[in-house]
């Protein structure tokens, strides 16, 4: 019987040690740049992303330890995404997990700099990963989803469908993959290859992590859903977006971590389909 609770905690620590290690307090910290980048960085948090990162990496042969600099990486360019959607220019959020937004601490110049400093350390954690070629895989792959094909054009849609009316399954399923699964795929990929999966391997990752990462957003929908026809449409969706998911692990080997990407996908379900 697989913990996933357990696993998920035991990792989570694992992940934000390492950041908090990385991320020191500095001995001078000159406009709190640094307190407000570990106020973002170290803030609550699931560290889904990179759980992701370190379990696909487990379950085609590597180590936690392969994959941890790569996880790092993926938390770092996440928060960034969360610390600039807050800004009044975009969500213009107040609160986020329960506790002051990152601008309403520092001012909102200091968050955009701190979502900056978090983007660029993203990428200068990335040559740490051991093999070169799955460093450079690596970059490649969180520059996409990142980027003006990923997490950046989603958040382009996303701002254009606000106050637009209807909004199709198609568009949000579009926002959806290039804001959450883009990323998601990523970490699945990153994983793998810094586990050396070959590439049918990457590609059944990628789409994992693409297929949950959708599934993940049209559970959170659900909570804000105020028309049955509404949730329940994306009740089917969702189940079927999971089974996918847990489909395209079907070519891993069998053990702890394959068990671990499959209950996840099986959890972000599970809320709204139980």
């Amino acid at each position: 019987m697989i913990d996933l609770d357990g696993a998920l905690a035991a990792r989570k620590r694992a992940i934000e040690t390492e950041l908090d290690r990385r991320f020191p307090e500095p001995p001078e910290d000159p406009g709190r740049l640094m307190e407000a980048l570990r106020y973002s960085l170290l803030g609550p948090g699931k560290r889904l992303r990179g759980c992701i990162v370190t379990w696909a990496c487990e379950a085609v042969g590597g180590s936690v330890e392969d994959a941890l600099a790569a996880a790092c990486a993926i938390e770092c360019l996440h928060t960034y995404t969360l610390v600039h959607d807050d800004l009044p220019a975009m969500d213009d959020d107040d609160e986020r997990r329960g506790r002051p937004t990152s601008h309403k601490v520092f001012g909102e110049a200091t968050a955009i700099l701190t979502g900056d400093a978090l983007l660029t350390e993203a990428f200068g954690l990335l040559p740490e990963v051991r093999d070169p070629e799955a460093a450079l895989f690596c970059v490649r792959a969180l520059a996409a989803a990142g980027g003006t094909s990923g997490v950046i054009l989603g958040q382009v849609r996303d701002l254009l469908l606000e106050g637009g009316g209807e909004v199709s399954m198609a568009d949000l399923e579009r926002v959806h993959a290039e804001k959450t699964g883009a990323l998601f795929a990523a970490a699945a990929q990153m994983g793998g290859a810094c586990g050396g999966a070959d590439g049918a391997t990457l590609s059944a990752l990628g789409d994992y992590g693409r297929l949950l990462g959708i599934a993940f957003q049209h559970a959170d929908d659900l909570d804000d859903a105020d028309r049955p026809e509404q949730a329940a449409a994306a009740r089917r969706r969702l189940a079927e977006l999971v089974a996918k998911a847990k489909a395209r692990l079907g070519g891993l080997t069998d053990g702890p971590a394959k068990a671990l990407l499959a209950a996840l996908a099986e959890r972000t379900a599970a809320r709204h389909l139980s």
